[in-house]
């Protein structure tokens, strides 16, 4: 068993603001250092309003050099929707390459059998975009993603000479069944940090507690951005104190947290919070 007492993350309390998946690493290692994880979504998925544009993507598949998946769930609803229609497995069109934003979805994708060639250095996607560079001159590129995704990435691309085909695969929505009155109890006094994943979670906090409250809460506890994309929503929210994890891997996630209530538990008493 690992020991927690040495962590500084034991004892604390951490909301995750995505869903729980089987295997789900960051809580079990939240938990392994002796923290409590809260999960409570503040994002959920549906799916597209018309199959249409996504259904016709999956059916040519052949005339793609490149799928690009910038989340698990880009991963899942892709090859949710081939095995509705019955496409061949992907692996079968030995032409198509894969890249992800980073190595959660590129975990993902491995797990479902995609030919993954390229896994980001830089977990956002104007990074993935500036890493494949010069690849995607005349690239044909097919970009599956939420109804809500951010512009920068297909923009990136075409600057780079690609022909992006950019689908809806999956809408990103604020969960039907969040408890706003439970939400507030635990960032008001019983959370000691609160991790945001996407522009979407952060869009959905302010929809449900207030922009204000968002605001005000970075006095009482660790407000944590998953990505510079995620931290850049916050500051544009207002939040002044952001701590930021620029990998979105578990493992980058747990470092930041620990060196921050480290640094906490070393301050003078009385000291604000950095």
């Amino acid at each position: 068993m690992p020991e927690t007492s040495a962590s500084s993350l034991a004892g604390k309390r951490i909301v995750i603001t995505r869903a729980a998946t089987p295997g789900d690493a960051l809580a079990q290692d939240l938990f392994a250092r002796g923290a409590i994880p809260v999960v409570l979504p503040l994002v959920s998925f549906a799916d597209p309003e018309d199959f249409g544009p996504l259904d016709r993507a999956i059916e040519e598949m052949r005339q793609f050099d490149w799928l690009i998946l910038t989340s698990v769930q880009a991963v899942r609803a892709i090859v949710q929707r081939a095995a509705e229609l019955q496409q061949p497995p992907f692996r079968a069109r030995s032409h198509l390459r894969v890249a992800c934003v980073g190595p959660v979805t590129g975990e993902a994708a491995r797990s479902a059998n995609l030919p993954v060639e390229y896994v980001a250095v830089t977990h956002n996607g104007v990074g993935l975009a500036n890493e494949l560079g010069g690849k995607m001159q005349g690239a044909k590129v097919l970009l599956p993603r939420s109804d809500r995704a951010n512009p920068d990435l297909p923009a990136a691309l075409k600057r780079y000479g690609a022909q992006v085909t950019e689908v809806i695969a999956y809408r990103t929505v604020r969960p039907t069944a969040s408890d706003r009155d439970c939400l507030k109890e635990i960032v008001a006094a019983q959370a000691d940090t609160i991790l945001f994943f996407s522009p979407s979670a952060v869009q959905h906090f302010a929809e449900l507690v207030g922009a204000e409250q968002l605001r005000r809460i970075q006095d009482r506890l660790a407000i944590t951005a998953v990505g510079p994309v995620t931290a850049k929503a916050l500051r544009e929210a207002g939040v002044g104190r952001v701590i930021v994890s620029a990998d979105t891997s578990a493992a980058s996630v747990l470092e930041t947290l620990e060196k921050h209530f480290a640094a906490a538990k070393a301050a003078p008493a009385g000291g604000k919070r950095a």
